[in-house]
């Protein structure tokens, strides 16, 4: 059954290849995005929503079954973004998918999120992004969390290991976290689960 998907991050890296993946399968993709993003990226027929994740309105999940978070600030900012995206964001939204009665949340976090007390050069991420993942956890909302290894432009592999077996120094191709997350959003195979990934 074809469900209206909104992705927060679309026009990144690894949402766009996911728009186009869901787009392929046959569902409505509606892109949240700021004035300043390339939508060119995007499918043609994308529905296109108007928001900024430092500063989400009201609504702003209104009409989608499935809400996917696949933005970031990027490994470039400092902490500040990071903490008004990756974490306030990221938290605001699901606060707005839950009133907007979305069926799924999916998140896209990172390798070492399930961390309460990081360290290391990017102790501030992984701790906006485990909290993230504690509020989506917490908030009655149905969800899968991803979690993969360092990620590559790589194209699709032939498998991907999920779960206790990733090694964590290990690399995901953002192709196949897009599919993953297609899944993750449209199946209900993941519900409920916080899953390490990695390309095989």
């Amino acid at each position: 059954m074809s469900k209206n998907i909104l992705i927060a991050g679309a026009t990144g890296q690894t949402g766009r290849i996911l728009a186009h993946a869901l787009r392929d399968q046959g569902h409505t993709v509606t892109a949240l995005v700021r004035d300043s993003s390339d939508t060119s990226v995007l499918p043609a027929d994308t529905k296109l929503r108007r928001a900024d994740l430092t500063d989400l309105q009201p609504g702003v999940c209104d009409g989608a079954d499935v809400v996917v978070f696949a933005a970031g600030s990027g490994g470039s900012t400092g902490p500040e973004m990071t903490e008004k995206v990756d974490r306030q964001g990221a938290m605001r939204l699901v606060d707005l998918a839950r009133d907007a009665g979305v069926e799924r949340f999916v998140m896209l976090s990172s390798i070492g999120a399930d961390q309460s007390d990081p360290s290391g050069d990017m102790a501030h991420y992984l701790k906006a992004k485990h909290d993230a993942d504690e509020h989506l956890k917490a908030s009655g909302l149905t969800y899968a969390i991803l979690r993969p290894v360092a990620l590559t432009d790589d194209g699709r592999s032939d498998d991907v290991i999920l779960g206790d077996d990733v090694d964590t120094s290990a690399k995901a191709s953002r192709a196949d976290v897009a599919q993953v997350l297609a899944t993750a959003a449209t199946t209900g195979k993941f519900d409920g689960k916080a899953l390490n990934m990695q390309s095989a």
